[in-house]
């Protein structure tokens, strides 16, 4: 299960003697294709066993994705150690098999690929992206520790918390700061289809399409959850629910 978050609200509240918060225990384990940590409310379900179905351009872009890892071409190797920890953390990605989200982010910015906007008073997202990583470094050390990424995992979750709701001193806007990675973040997460196969998304539709559009059905090739649990009764009764 992903901690994901648009603003500090998505960030799990936990019990001071607790670490990261983690899936709920009954969570199935996956038995066919891949998942993150290999965990998912479709364990039967692999994504990939339809991609016969897609058209070949389709097919070698998503596969690539899996196959593929792109080397690092944009981040140094120690932005690299820092960002990736930052990813890893935000996205509970805590075991493996973890998606490759810092390689994803950094393939984008070596190639030149922007959103086609930013806010007025940040830098472009690339430079962005390497003052979080020098920022969180500093924060870390200013905190006792030898950097982001080598900072027990507690003291990562309390600087993150603090990043997530802009409480931190950075030259920068904190807020705004946020709101860039995130983005690139969780467009790099669910752009991957570990994380199509955690949430049961059926993948691309073209060209077979869909046929049973009515409210309730699935198709036949779509992912049948086994795990019904409402995922906020359940964060509210872990106490791990977002403030």
């Amino acid at each position: 299960m992903a901690l994901a978050g648009r603003d500090a609200a998505h960030l799990a509240k936990r019990r001071r003697e607790e670490a990261q918060p983690r899936p709920p225990a009954a969570l199935p384990r996956q038995r066919r294709g891949i998942t993150p940590q290999m965990r998912g409310r479709y364990p039967d379900y692999d994504v990939l066993s339809e991609a016969s179905h897609w058209d070949e351009a389709t097919r070698s872009v998503v596969l690539a994705r899996v196959a593929d890892v792109p080397a690092l071409r944009f981040f140094s190797e120690a932005e690299a150690t820092t960002l990736r920890a930052f990813c890893d953390l935000v996205m509970a990605q805590d075991s493996e098999p973890r998606i490759p989200v810092v390689e994803l982010v950094d393939a984008k910015f070596a190639a030149g690929k922007l959103d086609g906007f930013r806010y007025a008073d940040m830098p472009e997202d690339p430079q962005t992206w390497r003052l979080v990583a020098v920022h969180l470094d500093a924060s870390a050390r200013a905190d006792g520790h030898a950097g982001f990424a080598a900072a027990p995992e507690r003291a990562r979750m309390e600087l993150v918390e603090r990043f997530a709701r802009g409480e931190l001193d950075w030259p920068l806007p904190v807020s705004r700061a946020w709101s860039v990675v995130m983005r690139a973040v969780l467009a790099a997460f669910y752009s991957h289809p570990w994380a199509w196969n955690e949430i049961g998304f059926g993948g691309p539709a073209y060209p077979r399409g869909y046929a049973r559009l009515g409210a309730g059905q699935r198709e036949s090739w779509e992912g049948q959850a086994a795990f019904e649990v409402d995922p906020v009764a359940d964060t509210r009764e872990r106490g791990v629910e977002g403030a």
